[in-house]
Formats: C-alpha cells, sequence, structure tokens
C-alpha cells in the first residue's frame, strides 16, 4: 500500500530542527519575519517542512552566523519572491556582504597573529624562567 499524502515525507518541527541547528523558536521568527515563507501545514495544522526548507534555512543561518541583519535577510528574501529578473540585485547584495565578511576575517586573523605573539613571548619567558 502506497502512502498517497503529500506532507507525509515532510519534516516535523523536531525534525527540522535537528536538520538544520535551528530550534523551533527561531524557526518561528524567521516564518513571522517572512523569511522563511513556504511551510506547509498539514490536515490539523501542524507545520511541515520539505528539503528546499530546510537548504533555505541553512543559507539564512549561514548569513545570520556572518552578521547579516535580519533587514538585509528581508531585502534578500523579499527579492527572490519578486523572481529570477532580481537576481543582479541579490548577487549586489551577497557580494558587499561577502566583502564585509571578509574584512571582518582578515581583522580576526589580525587580532589571533597578536594573540600567538603574546602566547610564544610568555611561553619563552616562562621555559626561560625555569632554568637552572
Amino acid at each position: 500500500m502506497t502512502n498517497t499524502n503529500p506532507l507525509a515525507e515532510w519534516l516535523t518541527p523536531a525534525q527540522m530542527t535537528e536538520a538544520t541547528g535551528v530550534n523551533i523558536d527561531t524557526l518561528r521568527y524567521y516564518e513571522r519575519e517572512n523569511l522563511l515563507q513556504s511551510v506547509k501545514r498539514n490536515s490539523s495544522g501542524h507545520r511541515r517542512y520539505s528539503s528546499n526548507d530546510v537548504l533555505w534555512v541553512q543559507v539564512l543561518r549561514c548569513l545570520r552566523q556572518t552578521g547579516m541583519t535580519i533587514e538585509q535577510l528581508r531585502t534578500y528574501c523579499n527579492l527572490g519572491e519578486q523572481g529570477d529578473h532580481t537576481e543582479p540585485e541579490r548577487l549586489q547584495l551577497l557580494l558587499q556582504h561577502r566583502e564585509k565578511v571578509e574584512q571582518e576575517l582578515q581583522e580576526i586573523i589580525s587580532a589571533l597573529k597578536m594573540i600567538d605573539h603574546k602566547i610564544e613571548f610568555y611561553d619563552s619567558s616562562i621555559k626561560q624562567g625555569s632554568k637552572p
């Protein structure tokens, strides 16, 4: 017997949380902010997520982790909803974000070098002080 329910293969909120690493409150927040717009509901009204939703949440999570604001995410999502003709604007938004992330990464690398320098200094100082 085959299952004819089109939502049968979709993920429950708990499965979505496990698949994306994003908690249920965050998923609902993304929905309220119209960042996650394609969430379906089963016959009893419970949320069901598709594999495309999983991929989209992973993109949102990546962009948030790299400092993209909710307003920028909203702009990006709204452009996407408008269709393929907005690809140049979406590309520009991502290029600007990438530039910002690259700059922050260089600042972190520079800070890491300073930390490494101080570690070497203290390590050397401690080793020299422990000699008889």
